[in-house]
């Protein structure tokens, strides 16, 4: 690593940090019902959602009918996202005139956004017309990351009470996460991002004359290239904020109308981690116990650390093969020096190894490199990070509730080898706990195992494969690891976009809330202790 890696590095958690401790008190006092500095805008606007959908702010509700509720909520939203696309044709915001989505890939949209995963087996600026992008996924990236943070919500007050079931309202914590968190938030975010030259409009593609004639494939002269628009800051702030990670254009965030300045990219892997760190202080606030809040987090942070400096290592080292060919890797006063196939030289390998690192650990999925390109020890970290569960932040919500099983474990296996029994936060943990928790441990890899093997062994999953031998292999793994926790980002050298691999999104949809699921019998067992 470089000095000038490690002090960019170092500037990003001081200020990821100096964020995230505010931001973390805040939203448990959103989420406490107590009064806030946006009560005045926000209150109106919610008391007005409650009278139109028939809320009762005030009811409470135990685990099954807020899990109930959460999954209503998803299909419809499911749902909805699948007519918009098959129909996006015959609405208006169309400039383009782009037909309706095909089938396979449109379920596959509908349930990787509805969940929060944001897969892309499409390219965003030849696929998707502007209503789509707006109606369609943009609202998901709001309602599925509300989600998210809801069920956390929930699941923290089963670990905070001790004499009820009820849990609170899925409802009213979901209206409050988007209005008094999200919503804000991805404003701020959304100018800031135009200010620096993010698009934000409604215009039809522009042809603009190249500086110079050039020829395509087969051979043609080119004198004009066409230039996507369309509304993108007001979507990239939230696949950001809410570890959506789809993106506006195909290149996602290595594009330059997503991410123009290095101060664009800095503001946006701020938010991939901001409200996951956030929430950790969240949590100790809301249990009444600080410290337990700073110990998750300081253990996210050292997992973090650890494994991006692996990685950051790697790549400055640069690549055997190209070294071989006689091309300078070196760090010097001209260059950054490393491997830097597949990076953007504006962002140089600190900011793309990082950005790989957090969106890996934070279910966030969005790119600005590619990392099909990245070293076997780059690659690797970004792959391991998923598997770890996507705890290590993970996404908005789901990172915390995830880490707090490992807790859970941690807790038991602790309290054995003292000969004590085992408690959290005034909760016994016993024999039931385990067997559950160790249930949403193992379910996530022997799914993600199991749909690798079959892609391996099957030809439809073979024929998609355009490399040989391990990084093929790691392509594949990677795809399923990536779908099975919710991330989204991908190694690009595989065709995702086929009806095999669009078909078995369901996965997706499958694991996204089976942890929450599984939680609610556990909070439930342990209150009735």
């Amino acid at each position: 690593m470089t000095a000038n890696s490690v002090v960019q590095v170092t500037l990003y958690f001081v200020a990821l940090l100096g964020l995230a401790y505010p931001l973390g008190i805040y939203m448990a006092q959103v989420y406490d019902r107590k009064r806030t500095l946006l009560d005045p805008l926000m209150g109106p606007m919610e008391r007005l959602l409650y009278r139109i959908c028939r809320v009762s702010q005030d009811e409470e509700m135990d685990w099954k009918h807020n899990a109930l509720a959460m999954l209503i909520f998803n299909f419809a939203g499911i749902l909805a996202l699948y007519v918009l696309q098959r129909v996006q044709d015959l609405l208006p915001l169309n400039p383009q005139g782009f037909g309706a989505v095909t089938p396979d890939s449109a379920f596959n949209t509908a349930v990787s956004f509805a969940t929060n995963t944001n897969w892309q087996g499409y390219g965003g600026e030849t696929t998707m017309s502007y209503l789509t992008q707006m109606v369609g996924l943009t609202v998901q990236n709001f309602v599925s990351a509300g989600t998210g943070m809801a069920v956390l919500t929930l699941f923290i007050r089963g670990l905070a009470r001790h004499s009820t079931r009820l849990l609170g309202n899925f409802w009213v914590d979901l209206t409050r996460s988007i209005l008094y968190v999200l919503l804000p938030l991805s404003v701020l975010l959304s100018l800031l991002l135009v200010s620096q030259g993010v698009v934000q409009n409604f215009s039809e593609f522009r042809a603009v004359r190249l500086v110079e004639p050039a020829r395509d494939a087969k051979g043609r002269t080119v004198t004009e290239q066409l230039l996507p628009m369309g509304p993108a800051a007001s979507q990239i702030a939230i696949k950001q904020l809410g570890t959506n990670g789809g993106g506006f254009f195909n290149a996602n965030s290595a594009h330059p109308y997503e991410n123009p300045t290095p101060l664009s990219n800095l503001l946006e892997l701020l938010s991939i981690l901001l409200i996951p760190a956030a929430l950790c202080l969240t949590f100790g606030e809301m249990v009444g116990d600080r410290w337990q809040g700073w110990a998750i987090l300081a253990a996210m942070m050292i997992i973090f650390v650890v494994l991006l400096g692996t990685a950051m290592h790697s790549e400055q080292a640069g690549n055997p093969a190209l070294a071989a060919w006689g091309i300078d890797q070196s760090a010097n006063d001209l260059q950054g020096g490393g491997n830097m196939e597949g990076k953007e030289v504006r962002f140089d390998i600190a900011n793309s190894v990082l950005w790989a690192a957090a969106t890996t650990a934070a279910s966030n999925g969005s790119v600005n490199s590619m990392h099909d390109s990245y070293t076997p020890i780059g690659g690797f970290v970004a792959l391991f990070m998923m598997q770890l569960g996507e705890v290590v932040f993970g996404g908005v919500g789901s990172g915390l509730y995830g880490m707090l099983v490992f807790v859970i474990v941690a807790v038991f296996v602790a309290g054995l080898l003292v000969g004590r029994t085992p408690e959290y936060l005034g909760h016994k943990i016993e024999a039931y706990e385990m067997k559950m928790a160790s249930l949403l441990i193992l379910f996530m890899p022997i799914t993600v195992l199991v749909f690798t093997a079959i892609a391996l062994l099957s030809d439809a999953g073979r024929v998609a494969i355009f490399n040989l031998g391990g990084h093929g292999f790691s392509e594949v793994l990677y795809l399923f690891t990536s779908q099975g926790n919710n991330n989204g980002s991908a190694f690009a050298g595989i065709g995702a976009n086929t009806p095999f691999y669009n078909a078995i999104v369901i996965i997706v949809g499958a694991l996204n809330f089976f942890p929450a699921l599984a939680l609610g019998p556990i909070v439930e067992h342990l209150m009735m202790h």
